[in-house]
């Protein structure tokens, strides 16, 4: 809601306010008409020519509380609070230029004189081979004879009796 009566006259921000049926519009329209009594009070300003220069919403203090939860634990709760500041001026404030559409880049514009980087691509050879599954190798396997003695060919391999 600041955002949306920055730069609008004191009267037409408290009409946009009042037929908001947002709960901020309230808030922020009781804040106006405080800042809107200080300057005809305060610093002698004429209501018609007051100008919105600066509205803006800041983070306020915290307060930090606990809820109980399953089994004897208790979770951290935040309760945030919000400072709400509205500026005041009876000087006209220029309005800013429309913002134009922006370009689209293309190509290297946008890069500061680098070269964009190059895909990596691999050669047939290599997705060929990422993609294809694995060939099982056969492992050569001696046939049981029937016997239980070991071979002397496991005895050379370092097999214990």
């Amino acid at each position: 809601m600041t955002r949306e009566i920055q730069g609008q006259s004191a009267s037409e921000a408290l009409d946009l306010l009042a037929f908001s049926p947002k709960k901020a519009a309230l808030l922020v329209k009781k804040t106006l008409k405080s800042a809107i009594a200080n300057a005809e009070n305060n610093a002698e300003l004429k209501v018609d020519t007051l100008l919105v220069k600066e509205a803006v919403v800041g983070e306020g203090p915290t307060f930090k509380r606990f809820r109980a939860r399953a089994r004897g634990s208790a979770s951290p709760l935040r309760k945030r609070t919000s400072h709400i500041r509205i500026v005041l001026s009876d000087e006209l404030v220029p309005k800013a230029p429309e913002k134009r559409a922006k370009k689209r880049r293309t190509g290297r514009e946008g890069m500061g004189g680098q070269k964009p980087r190059a895909k990596r691509e691999f050669g047939k050879e290599q997705a060929a081979s990422q993609t294809a599954p694995r060939e099982s190798v056969p492992k050569e396997v001696d046939e049981p004879t029937g016997s239980r003695e070991p071979t002397s060919e496991t005895k050379a391999a370092g097999e214990k009796e």
